[in-house]
């Protein structure tokens, strides 16, 4: 699992710290390095463009943050990952509301970041990790109300919600619906986590708000663009 970086790439135990170079508001320093092993040297040379394979992953085998080896399959990486395609989904639907001039573009954008946090706290297993692991990747409540703030302000200039939606209302409502449902999935994939102890309660009750918010937007986004939503309309036998 890798995050490509201005040309190169930070893997599980980098994911805090490529958040902090696309982020300003992160300013300390974080958990760094690579898939497997690669890590970013710091030297006084000319910089050499980092080699985009590492081959240590070939035996299907990958690190934790901890350094904890385990198989690419495991419910850890499969949440990780499932999150990182939820931030890929979002980022593409990003393009398309940023072309239509939608404000909450950037709210996007720093949604993008906190998923790169709620990647760390999943890819620091708490079976394995150690107090200052525990530090760096602590997620707190902050974005889960921030969510909350967000959704109750565009719910207030909403139309009733009197029948079930249909993904629908233009590129930009359905790319939103394309992202809530790969968040509920995310969601999914973190729960037994956090029933097994391994990760912060905090990240599933993100996703869940967060897909909230992006069903929210979505249907402000078509109101917006004034772009009709699809009603579910049972059928006839």
């Amino acid at each position: 699992m890798a995050v490509w970086v201005f040309g190169g790439r930070f893997g599980l135990r980098g994911r805090l710290g490529a958040c902090r170079l696309l982020c300003p508001r992160f300013q300390s320093h974080g958990p760094q390095g690579g898939e497997d092993g690669d890590r970013l040297q710091s030297s006084s040379k000319a910089p050499k463009t980092p080699k985009i394979y590492t081959k240590t992953g070939d035996k299907g085998f990958s690190s934790t943050f901890t350094g904890e080896r385990r198989p690419k399959d495991d419910q850890v990486f499969e949440a990780v990952g499932t999150t990182d395609e939820l931030s890929s989904a979002i980022g593409f639907a990003m393009e398309l509301v940023t072309e239509k001039g939608h404000a909450f573009a950037e709210e996007l954008q720093k949604i993008q970041c906190t998923l790169q946090d709620v990647g760390s706290a999943l890819a620091t297993p708490r079976s394995s990790a150690r107090e200052a692991h525990l530090k760096h990747t602590a997620f707190e409540e902050g974005p889960i109300t921030e969510l909350e703030q967000w959704i109750d302000k565009y719910s207030s200039l909403l139309p009733p919600l009197r029948a079930f939606i249909l993904p629908s209302g233009g590129k930009s409502s359905s790319a939103l619906h394309f992202c809530r449902a790969v968040c509920r999935r995310a969601e999914r994939r973190v729960v037994p986590l956090v029933q097994m102890g391994e990760t912060d309660a905090n990240v599933a009750k993100f996703l869940n708000r967060l897909s909230d918010y992006l069903f929210t937007i979505a249907r402000y986004a078509a109101m917006k663009e004034g772009s009709p939503e699809k009603i579910y309309k049972k059928r006839d036998k």
